[in-house]
Parts: structure tokens; sequence; C-alpha cells
């Protein structure tokens, strides 16, 4: 009896050793041909500023707050161009004259005249003075009996002939001084001076060559373009859907084409009143946004395509989440730490913008949520090795 009972036991554990073994195999086959981890990356919920920003929907244009298209305002032939392409001037000074020789001899035949006027004037008023003296020199003539009246009334009408000439040339004098402003005012037209301080962009013009001024709805190349780059804005298209956000004074960032990796501060100074509606595109709303510092070290050029981001609402430290976190739904995907596998989670957002969305409800600040949504296998209840934790 003891002798079969001993059997047994060695069979027994014989067989929990075959099972040992299968299980030990069972296990390592397990280990071995498990799917490994997919690597992600993650990002904290954290606290920080959630701004609400508007963009424009089309590339702005950095324009200069004042241009001039320059012409003459009379037409003629250029005789004296003062400035060069890209030459500073200042305000009133002048940028280029037309010939004048005509208008300036009709300046000086009118100083003439005004001068014989003046010259006539002295003897046509004396020569009434002495009328007027002889006239009552008749009347007490007249008076006493020496003359008779027809003798006073041809005295009398002799002096108001004699007035009335010396008013006539005093008008002379008057008509001569206005052909001598005319004349002023025409040799003016010739000059073409800077209404404000600038830069000249581009002369269209050469010596000997005729410049005119732009007919009335036919545009012309202008003789000089002037830039007055001390201020400097960008007019962008914002879509109508948003224009009721955008308000003057709102702040902004400016990021230029031309200048890779750095924004600007800004701030609105206009917004059209009208929305623009072009076929084949969005209806947009112009808005106008001003640097608040011009740049210095830059090489800021007028024509520059630029963009804007209007900021029309701030909260700071709030609960936050990079917006490239969140999927359809408003889910995102936990990361458990206990076991290292994805957990879907829906939160409530409130403001956001390209870069961050603000956390109303849903997660706790230092929880960490999956950012590579994007890899192939990333979805709840799969396991995941972080691969970079922000």
């Amino acid at each position: 009896m003891t002798l079969s009972r001993q059997r047994e036991q060695n069979r027994l554990l014989k067989y929990l050793s075959y099972l040992a073994v299968l299980l030990l195999l069972a296990a390592a086959a397990w280990h071995f041909t498990r799917p490994e981890p997919v690597r992600v990356q993650l990002a904290n919920a954290g606290r920080g500023t959630v701004e609400a920003t508007v963009s424009n929907t089309r590339a702005g244009t950095v324009k200069a707050c004042r241009r001039a298209k320059l012409a003459p305002p009379a037409g003629g032939q250029i005789a004296r161009l003062l400035v060069r392409k890209g030459e500073r001037v200042k305000a009133n000074q002048i940028l280029l004259e037309l010939w004048d020789d005509d208008l300036q001899a009709q300046a000086r035949l009118a100083e003439q005249q005004l001068n014989t006027a003046n010259t006539r004037v002295d003897e046509v008023c004396t020569v009434a003075e002495m009328s007027s003296k002889e006239a009552v020199r008749a009347r007490q003539l007249r008076e006493r009996g020496f003359i008779s009246a027809e003798g006073l009334e041809r005295a009398e009408a002799d002096a108001k002939a004699k007035q009335a000439s010396c008013t006539a040339a005093r008008s002379e004098i008057a008509q001569s001084r206005s052909r001598i402003d005319a004349a002023h005012a025409g040799l003016r037209r010739m000059i073409l001076r800077a209404p404000f301080a600038g830069i000249v962009a581009d002369i269209s013009g050469e010596l000997g060559e005729y410049a005119t001024p732009s007919p009335p709805g036919i545009p012309t190349p202008p003789a000089i373009d002037l830039i007055d780059d001390r201020c400097m804005f960008v007019s962008a298209p914002i879509d109508e859907v948003d224009a009721a956000n955008i308000k003057v004074g709102q702040a902004s960032r400016i990021t230029l084409d031309a200048v890779k990796g750095k924004s600007f501060p800004g701030k609105v100074k206009r917004v059209a009143p009208y929305v623009l509606e072009m076929e084949k595109q969005a209806r947009t709303v112009e808005v106008e946004v001003e640097f608040v510092e011009l740049p210095t070290a830059e090489n800021l050029l007028v024509g520059y395509s630029a963009d804007v981001e209007i900021v029309h609402a701030s909260h700071e430290k709030v609960l936050r989440i990079p917006t490239q976190t969140l999927l359809e739904g408003k889910r995102v995907l936990l990361f458990r730490p206990t076991d290292g596998a994805l957990e879907e989670r829906v939160v409530t957002t409130g403001l956001a913008n390209w870069e961050y969305t603000e956390i109303v409800s849903g997660l706790n600040e230092g929880e960490r949520i999956v950012m590579s949504l994007d890899k192939e296998g990333v979805k709840a209840g799969v396991r995941v090795q972080p691969e970079v934790v922000k």
C-alpha cells in the first residue's frame, strides 16, 4: 500500500513538473511574442494663459501710413530733377521742376506792367488833384461873379473826369497785381514739392522727358513715388464670421514671411465698415494692424506679405492642454501610469487657439495625455511607452 501511494505521488510530481514546464514555455512564448508598447509623446495638463485669437484668411500686406504717387499739377518738360531713388527728402522740398521760361517771362511782364501802372497812377491822380483844386477856385470866382456858370460847370466836369481817370488807373494796379499772382501760381504748378518727409521709392521721368498729370480715371505712372516709412501697418482680410470679435485697440501679433521665427507686437487701428464681396472668394472684412514699434534690426519694406493674429479674449492661469491633443468630440487619451495603458476621457473646453485649449473640467493638473495621435495603434486600452514627457 505504501509502495503504491509512493508511485502515485511520483507520477503526480512528474505531471506537475511537466505542467510547470509547459506554463513556463507558454509564459516565455507570450513574453517574447507579445506586441511592443507603442511609443508616444505625452504632454502635461498644466496652467497658463489661453488666448482667443482671429487670423487673416489670406496673406496681408505691409503698407506705409502715407504714400504719395506724385505728378506735377501741370504738364511739361522736365528741366531739373533734384532727387534720386532711395534719397530721403524733407517736407516741402523741391523734387523736380518743369520748363517754365514762358511763365517766367509772363511774370516779369506782369511786374513791369505793375510798375507802369504805378507811374500812370502818379501822373493821372496828380492831374486829378490839380483839377479838383481848380474846380474849388472856379466855385469861389463864380461866387464873386468873375466867371460864368458855364465856366464853373466846365471846371467841375473836368475835375470829375480827371478823378475817374485816377480811379481807373488805380484799378489797373489791382489788375497788374492779380496778373502777377496768376503768373506766380503758374510757376508753382511747374514745381513738384514733397508733401511730407519720406524716402523716394521710384522715379519714372528723366531730364528732358515730358511729364503729365494723370487724367481722371486714366492711371499713368507717377513722376515720383514717395513713401513715409516712419509709420507702417499691415492690411489683412478677416473672415466675416470673425469680424464681430474685432475692435480697434486690440493687441495683435504680426509675422512676416521675410522674417522667419519672429513676431512683432501690433495693435488694431482700423476695422473696415463694410464687407468685401469678391467672386469665388469668401466674404472678408479688411483690418489694419499697426506696429507698436517698427522693427529696427530687420529691413522692413513696404509690400512685404504678412499675417496678423488678433487677440480678442484672454484667460490667465487656467488649466490648459495643447490643442493638437484633442480628438473629435472633445476627447483626449489619458495615460495611466499604473499600467501604462491609455484611457479615453471626455473634457469640457473653454477658450482655444491653434496652440492651447482651456480645460474647464475632465482633467486634473499634472495628468498626462497623448500628443502622438497620428501614430498607428494609438487608441484607448493600448499599452504605450512614453517617448518624451513634456
